[in-house]
């Protein structure tokens, strides 16, 4: 598991009374995605936030599972957001959604479908698997950018996330 942290000077409000991250004032982001160039893309992006991101990387849905379960058995902090790619090896990313939705430690931990199709098979699966988001994956640099900040905005600025351990 690859672990980078960004920091940048202005950190945003996440509304720590209901999101706790800890004594550290940052988003804890997991990234599911096996492209090295689309998760390197992703990292680079969200370099160009103000919030400031940890972000963890597995390259399938067993790793990402294998490192959620760790984390919640050890009492160590989960993400406060998952992104997520669907065509995965081993466990797709339609499975993860589903082992993580029937997870009580896991169940409400937020993800974000980043995906390459825009099928609406694709779109209608992800959601009835109760994905947050269903965002068509960026092909353009600055465009991962526009969708960083718009997470940002979204989900590091305006979203109350229940507390960890929920």
């Amino acid at each position: 598991m690859e672990s980078k942290k960004f920091s940048t000077p202005d950190v945003s409000a996440l509304g720590r009374s209901q999101h706790e991250t800890g004594s550290e004032d940052r988003v804890r982001l997991l990234l599911i995605e096996n492209d090295p160039d689309d998760a390197r893309r992703a990292r680079e992006a969200f370099e160009t936030v103000t919030t400031e991101t940890e972000i963890e990387a597995a390259t399938d849905g067993t790793e990402a599972l294998e490192f959620l379960r760790e984390r919640v058995e050890e009492s160590e902090p989960i993400p406060d957001l998952v992104l997520l790619a669907l065509d995965l090896p081993e466990v797709d990313g339609f499975e993860f959604l589903e082992t993580v939705r029937d997870d009580e430690d896991l169940v409400q931990l937020p993800v974000l479908v980043l995906a390459d199709s825009s099928a609406s098979g694709d779109v209608n699966d992800s959601y009835e698997r109760a994905a947050n988001a269903y965002l068509a994956k960026p092909s353009d640099p600055e465009e991962f950018e526009t969708v960083a900040g718009a997470i940002e905005r979204f989900w590091f600025q305006r979203v109350s996330l229940p507390p960890h351990g929920f």
